[in-house]
């Protein structure tokens, strides 16, 4: 096995996180808050929108089953990367479309990904998902772990 780290923001973290446990060669994916400036926030601190940290996802995948580009793709497939601090009803910025790269390999990948599916006409606007370098991972709330798995919505 070839593990490897990657952590996308896409919007509410219940259902980016229940997406990527579906795809094959993913082992765990953790809901947390990165990409701000205040150390270990809340869930509440988060939604008040002056942590400057986003509602994230950090996958541990096999690289061997799955490849980055793959995880970029579905990260981009899951999630409307068009629209800025905003996924369907839920608005601000920890709801931005990022993709925090965890080295120069990965950075790449998801810069290509990003300008492919910019001159594919897949969306009527331009993508604005961000792309930087992974920061601090801090994991959310044991109540928001594995949040679709304990709450039957089906």
């Amino acid at each position: 096995m070839n593990e490897k780290k990657a952590t996308f923001a896409a919007g509410c973290f219940w259902g980016v996180e229940a997406n990527f446990r579906n795809i094959p060669g993913v082992i765990d994916a953790v809901v947390g808050y990165t990409g701000g400036d205040v150390e270990n926030p809340t869930y509440h601190m988060v939604c008040s929108n002056k942590t400057g940290h986003a509602e994230a996802v950090q996958i541990r995948y096999d690289s061997d089953k799955v490849t980055y580009r793959e995880l970029v793709r579905a990260f981009f497939d899951l999630h409307d990367p068009t629209t800025p601090n905003r996924q369907g009803p839920d608005v601000g910025s920890q709801y931005r479309s990022v993709i925090f790269y965890h080295d120069e390999q990965q950075r790449k990948i998801a810069e290509q990904v990003k300008k492919e599916l910019n001159q594919s006409g897949k969306y009527r606007y331009p993508i604005v998902t961000g792309i930087i370098p992974a920061e601090e991972f801090y994991k959310a709330e044991e109540y928001h772990q594995r949040y679709y798995a304990k709450h039957s919505y089906r």
